[in-house]
């Protein structure tokens, strides 16, 4: 059990602000007129502690509140070009930022919970003693921010007035960092202190690059003080690293979720999107991928397309289940991104009209971002973050696997902003998780209850991808957000079988599993890739649409439910005008089943290693290997869904 507000709050420590008096004494000393005044319209007291005492640790020489507007936003866009952490592209608007060729991802072993002696962690997360962390953070960070200007900004994730939305200070002395957090979340300065006094806390967010130098990068750290809601990032520019309102912050939401709000919130790794259905209705999905993994494709097939990163949920005084946004732009990784896959996104990155930063692609001689899987001729020569590139560099990648593109959401044609904007949330009536599985699932099968659904998202496996650095192999990713859970595994799906049985959700989603990593090869093919298109999720997510209505039926198999041949051919026929074969579908949906049982096997291995497990995964898991056993003994171990 997590306790907050325990422990030595390291930032009111280091920082030695204790009083209000004292932080107004240092506001004083520190801001000129202009941002003293900005400054005032905050008043709420824990909040003004939190930035003295920021400001008191990292002595800047010149702090600069930022209150959303468009000078504002204006200055960090020109400031960053001048200060050289962005560099302006050839279409207006567009600009690049490379990171230190060490610092391209997620830095594992360098991002810690700072934990009390006594508190446990998720076995998939590392810790360092508080006392430790206060030593290190004291050493390093006092004084990062000399000569440097500190930037303060006051952000909500996810609609001003939502249930699940968190106010968030992010606290800076990057332009990069500024400027994603500009495109990615609200700023709410105007309502900020409403909203701590609605939400009952906020998280506050403090980094800064340093000198920015290759040989800092073993001194960096990302830390997460669970207790006192406070993230710290030094010595390191990868936006995943260092703008913790993001995953930083998720973290910390999914504290929130788990240990205040258990059984009524969730806080996920999850993409939100619209599918337009028969009569012109709206059914909304939230589905979970770790990242790397096609979420933002996925998202992005939606007809509504609202969020496709992050979702906070909760159940709703009418019973739904509701699902806000915490971003208003997307952070995206760009590999394998072209005109026939996502068309949505392309057309923003090709053309004037968006606002867009790019990171670590390849910029050519026309000073135009490339990435490998664009889709176009590969350039002759390019600068990326290792300096001259050219084609004949054949042991270094054109663009980095993890290269990224910052933009507004709204600036993709099918965004629906309206329904991001709105704190009422949207519907959702489809849950999925997904995991990159070359072998074993099939591309759907549905839930037969709410537990077995939680059982879906807790049985996620997935191959490691370029957003983790030192990672490698293929890994359990429990609900696509074991990166991001601070506690205990077991707390988390106690949390997550609570929420989908609470009696006040009184409209069950759908709850599914999408896999369309299945190869070739293994579905005895003489050949390699993909069984299947990357489009294809376009028809997997219409037949959910379909069956959460009632539209269409289902196949039972002891894992769930698959859909029909004769229902897929119609909506391949009607969504990409394709011919959809049955021995296709025979590859697809075959149960292999020594596959499935021994994924449940290494499920039941591992869970039973986590402390305060609840028996009910694995009555599951045991009942589904008996009626697999069973079918096998049947059928044999390969059974065709014509067979059923």
């Amino acid at each position: 059990m997590l306790e907050f507000k325990k422990g030595v709050d390291i930032l009111s420590a280091v920082g030695g602000i204790d009083s209000i008096e004292e932080a107004r004494r240092l506001f004083k000393n520190k801001l000129d007129n202009e941002h003293l005044a900005r400054l005032s319209r905050i008043t709420h007291e824990e909040v003004l502690l939190k930035i003295a005492n920021a400001i008191a640790l990292c002595q800047p020489d010149t702090i600069m509140v930022l209150t959303g507007s468009d000078a504002d936003k204006d200055f960090i866009r020109k400031y960053s070009i001048e200060k050289g952490e962005e560099t302006p592209l050839a279409i207006p608007g567009h600009t690049y930022h490379f990171d230190l060729p060490e610092d391209q991802g997620r830095l594992l072993s360098q991002t810690l919970y700072i934990v009390n002696e006594d508190e446990h962690i998720s076995s998939m997360a590392q810790k360092e003693l508080r006392s430790v962390s206060h030593a290190y953070i004291e050493k390093h960070m006092t004084g990062i921010m000399k000569g440097k200007v500190m930037f303060v900004g006051f952000y909500s994730r996810g609609p001003v007035g939502a249930q699940a939305s968190i106010p968030a200070i992010e606290i800076s002395s990057s332009t990069y960092v500024l400027h994603s957090a500009e495109l990615l979340y609200r700023n709410c300065y105007a309502d900020f202190d409403a909203e701590v006094d609605r939400r009952g806390e906020f998280f506050t967010n403090v980094h800064s690059e340093g000198p920015n130098r290759p040989e800092d990068i073993p001194n960096c750290r990302i830390y997460m003080d669970r207790s006192w809601q406070t993230t710290y990032s030094m010595f390191c520019t990868y936006a995943g690293n260092t703008l913790l309102m993001k995953k930083g912050n998720h973290r910390l939401a999914s504290d929130t979720a788990i240990y205040k709000h258990k059984g009524r919130e969730l806080s996920e790794h999850m993409f939100i999107t619209g599918m337009t259905g028969p009569g012109g209705r709206k059914t909304y999905f939230a589905g979970a991928a770790p990242s790397g993994c096609g979420k933002t494709t996925t998202a992005m097939v939606g007809s509504d397309f609202v969020g496709d990163d992050l979702a906070q949920l909760w159940i709703a005084d009418d019973g739904t289940l509701r699902a806000i946004n915490p971003e208003i732009g997307i952070f995206g990784i760009l590999e394998d991104v072209n005109r026939e896959g996502d068309p949505h996104l392309m057309k923003c990155l090709r053309e004037p009209g968006a606002e867009v930063i790019f990171s670590n692609v390849l910029i050519d001689e026309n000073k135009k971002p490339r990435w490998v899987g664009d889709g176009e001729p590969v350039p002759e020569r390019g600068i990326n973050f290792q300096g001259e590139w050219t084609p004949a560099m054949t042991d270094v990648p054109m663009s980095h696997p993890n290269s990224r593109c910052t933009l507004l959401s709204e600036a993709i044609a099918n965004h629906n902003k309206a329904v991001n904007a709105d704190p009422a949330g949207a519907p959702i009536a489809v849950v999925t998780y997904s995991g990159r599985d070359s072998d074993t699932m099939p591309p759907i099968w549905v839930a037969k209850t709410m537990d077995d659904g939680v059982v879906i998202g807790a049985s996620i496996v997935s191959k490691a991808t370029a957003t983790e650095i030192g990672a490698s192999g293929i890994r359990r990713q429990p609900w696509a957000n074991a990166p991001f859970i601070p506690g205990q595994l077991g707390d988390y799906l106690d949390a997550q079988f609570k929420f989908f049985n609470n009696p006040n959700l009184q409209k069950k989603p759908v709850i599914a599993g999408l896999n369309y990593f299945l190869t070739r090869e293994n579905r005895g093919e003489n050949r390699t890739g993909l069984l299947g298109e990357k489009k294809d999720v376009h028809v997997w997510l219409g037949w959910l649409e379909l069956y959460a209505h009632g539209d269409v039926q289902a196949l039972e198999i002891p894992i769930g439910m698959i859909p029909k041949y004769e229902d897929l051919k119609k909506i391949f026929k009607q969504k990409h005008n394709k011919d959809y074969s049955e021995d296709l579908y025979t590859k697809q949906f075959s149960l292999y089943i020594d596959n499935v049982l021994m994924l449940i096997d290494l499920e039941i291995a591992a869970w039973k290693k986590e402390e305060g497990v609840s028996q009910t995964i694995f009555t599951i898991y045991e009942t589904q290997k008996a009626e697999l056993e069973a079918l096998k003994a049947a059928k044999g171990p390969i059974v065709r869904p014509q067979d059923l």
